[in-house]
């Protein structure tokens, strides 16, 4: 159980209910705020004073007052008006971390909600009733408006909903529970759609799939490293300190770790003076992109535990802020998207050595009987296209901005479009880094010396599902079947475990 209070929610705890579906719940120290907050909104009701959102219009309609009689259905109105999404569904994991940090920003106390609407979230979340979301919609300031507002119409049972494998109507699923539709009150639908949940959602998932990527790209890393006879005096532990940048460090020591006892690296630091960029400068590369994730972590744990919607409010004040706007995470965003992109460059170019006969001094394209044979000529083509899509995502959304609302918000973070084209990216990188696993364990079969012993591990779990290469065969199988082992972390907790990475 996940307990919600608005300050102590982690990456892990995001990634556990969208992926694990674990079950969420208010934490009891937080009900007094919500109910705090909730006052606090009702007594400046009835004092008669203006309040954006709540008695006004919204965007550039805020100097257009609402009569009191019609508070409540401005906010459904709201809900109604705003969903105006398009383009594919969010997947569901994606909307479940959507989900648990939207209600852990409520929960915080600041948004004048009751505790019933945040309760309704968490019985969608808990019984796995997941809104549809279309993909594009939000500009990512005065909150992701439009994909948290399907959210809240699907809440009102006006929606569709992912429901035991298939989209059904939202109000026949609750009937089914034998629960009425939430019926929004006062502020609250402004608080649900005004807000960064769905740029953070997005981010919690893909930044945690990042720090798995780059571990895993450690163990393809090793195969083709000793399939290209480095030297790992470049790893050396006073070259490296000498540089004392954190993630430099960690990725020498796991660098070190992985190559211990390898008679491949033996033999190299007797013959060679150094290698190329790619081999030689991979704990410097390998080492930014962590540290670009650990600086993304911190940045984005703040944000899924703030109050993020407009109006805030603290003993019988309220105040207009800009705690909506996107950008920290749109930055992040971008910031991890660029650094994913270059971590499948450099890992491209020990591919594309590989196959060089002339630069890896092995047999052309990883083949014996080449010429009347292509062997792996052509995944080296596919790593090289799927980087050139990667580059055109990277450039920075956040650099961009178009005013909305009648230039009342006159400038965006697009924080979640930025969000989305990393779920592309990583995509891309994980493929990369399978034809790296492929081509790696092929390059050893052609070494005369014996690798480390975590190395020929990593190589006989390929060979577990994937033949040598003797003669030509579609490669877009073996690639899926390593990218299926990917997918069960097989590479991952191995790297974890033998690297002692982040021990």
């Amino acid at each position: 159980m996940i307990y919600i209070d608005g300050n102590n929610l982690t990456i892990e705890g995001v990634n556990a209910v969208a992926n694990s579906m674990e079950k969420v719940a208010i934490a009891e120290s937080a009900y007094a705020q919500i109910k705090k907050s909730k006052k606090s909104l009702m007594k400046i009701l009835e004092s008669g004073k203006p309040v954006y959102g709540v008695n006004t219009g919204f965007g550039s309609l805020l100097n257009v007052n609402v009569d009191q009689k019609n508070i409540v259905q401005l906010q459904i109105n709201l809900i109604r008006s705003h969903s105006s999404g398009i383009g594919d569904p969010l997947d569901i994991a994606t909307v479940r971390s959507i989900m648990v940090i939207r209600a852990n920003t409520l929960a915080k106390g600041y948004s004048g909600v009751s505790q019933e609407m945040i309760e309704f979230l968490l019985f969608m979340i808990n019984e796995n009733i997941i809104p549809v979301v279309p993909e594009y919609g939000s500009v990512g300031a005065s909150g992701d408006l439009a994909p948290l507002a399907h959210i809240g119409l699907a809440m009102m049972g006006e929606g569709d909903v992912f429901y035991k494998g298939k989209i059904q109507k939202a109000f026949n699923v609750f009937k089914n529970f034998g629960k009425e539709p939430y019926r929004f009150g006062e502020k609250e639908g402004v608080a649900l759609i005004n807000g960064t949940s769905v740029i953070c959602g997005i981010l919690a998932l893909e930044l945690k799939k990042s720090e798995i990527l780059i571990v895993e790209a450690f163990g393809s890393f090793a195969l083709s490293f000793e399939g290209l006879s480095g030297t790992d005096k470049a790893f050396s532990e006073w070259a490296l300190a000498s540089r004392p940048h954190a993630g430099q460090q960690i990725v020498g020591k796991a660098f070190r770790t992985l190559f211990a006892g390898s008679k491949i690296v033996e033999n190299a630091n007797k013959e060679k003076v150094q290698d190329a960029y790619s081999l030689r400068c991979a704990p410097q590369v390998y080492g930014s992109v962590w540290d670009t994730l650990e600086y993304g972590r911190k940045v984005l744990t703040i944000e899924i535990n703030s109050a993020t919607d407009n109006p805030l409010l603290m003993d019988g004040d309220y105040i207009s802020t800009g705690n909506f706007h996107g950008e920290p995470v749109a930055m992040i965003s971008d910031f991890v998207a660029i650094a994913m992109t270059d971590f499948g460059n450099i890992i491209e170019r020990r591919i594309a050595r590989i196959v060089d006969t002339n630069l890896s001094k092995l047999p052309p394209f990883l083949i014996n009987d080449y010429g009347l044979n292509s062997g792996y000529m052509i995944p080296q083509y596919t790593a090289a296209a799927l980087c050139n899509v990667n580059k055109t995502l990277a450039h920075p959304n956040s650099a961009d901005t178009i005013p909305t609302s009648a230039n009342q918000e006159d400038h965006v973070s697009m924080g979640t479009n930025a969000a989305l084209k990393l779920i592309e990216i990583n995509k891309n990188v994980k493929s990369i880094i399978a034809i790296e696993y492929l081509l790696g364990a092929q390059s050893l079969e052609f070494k005369k010396y014996e690798p480390s012993r975590p190395t020929a591990e990593i190589y006989m779990k390929i060979r577990s599902i994937v033949k040598p290469l003797v003669t030509d065969r579609p490669s877009t199988g073996d690639l899926l079947e390593i990218t299926k082992m990917m997918d069960d972390n097989q590479f991952y907790e191995f790297v974890l475990e033998k690297a002692n990475f982040l021990k």
